[in-house]
């Protein structure tokens, strides 16, 4: 599904230069659900928005799904945002003047889909996060949880083979984050790939893998413990 190979990542000002990726590579597979950790300034949000599609990179090799995606334009870029991959962000990135419906609709028109369709999508993946009576309902109106929730409706209806999430729980206390976990553990389930920061150990011992990060660069690669994950699971 990802594949990265000697990625080179240089942010410049007049006076420094920063080289937030130096050499980085990383595979995941289709079906994944990957956990990227690392300390402040390790290169994971400059991962995710390259991995995004978000930000150019000076060096190296990217394949999104089997295509090279290291030298498209910015129009090509948008295009395979908009029906590959699907995003969560720890704010949300609700629009509060919208409800739940029309903030889960805006991507979906983006890609010109009848409004059938997209009523139909929209009231699915409402249904799957747990908010279908709150489809009119404001972000000012939900709590920290919910509005998660209806970020992760909004990756849903998309119906993303990739998501990338930048910490989903950071801004949720602990049994809103183990309610958010749940969630992305069942859509993984169901075959779409996940690749999620996260500075939470509980969060990462959720995910098949989980990748360490250091100026820039991947260091570790682990599996957590069967006993450890399964313990966080049954305690659900």
């Amino acid at each position: 599904m990802l594949r990265m190979k000697n990625i080179r990542k240089i942010y410049r000002t007049e006076l420094v230069e920063t080289h937030a990726l130096e050499d980085f590579s990383l595979n995941v597979d289709a079906g994944e659900f990957v956990a990227i950790m690392g300390p402040s300034g390790s290169g994971k949000t400059t991962f995710l928005n390259v991995a995004g599609l978000l930000d150019v990179f000076e060096g190296g090799v990217y394949e999104l799904d089997d295509k090279d995606v290291s030298k498209l334009s910015d129009r090509e870029m948008s295009h395979i945002r908009n029906q590959k991959i699907g995003f969560i962000f720890q704010s949300f990135n609700l629009i509060p003047d919208l409800d739940l419906f029309d903030n889960v609709d805006i991507p979906l028109r983006y890609r010109g889909m009848p409004a059938g369709e997209r009523k139909t999508r929209i009231e699915k993946a409402a249904e799957v996060v747990g908010l279908s009576s709150r489809l009119h309902h404001l972000p000012s109106q939900m709590s920290g949880g919910q509005q998660q929730r209806v970020a992760i409706a909004r990756v849903l209806a998309a119906d993303p083979k990739l998501i990338l999430a930048d910490e989903p729980t950071g801004n949720l206390d602990s049994l809103m984050a183990r309610e958010i976990m749940d969630l992305l553990d069942e859509i993984n389930r169901r075959g779409t790939t996940i690749v999620m920061v996260t500075h939470s150990p509980e969060c990462a011992a959720r995910a098949s893998r989980e990748i360490h990060l250091f100026d820039g660069r991947v260091i570790d690669v682990e599996r957590p413990p069967a006993l450890f994950g399964g313990a966080l699971k049954s305690a659900k």
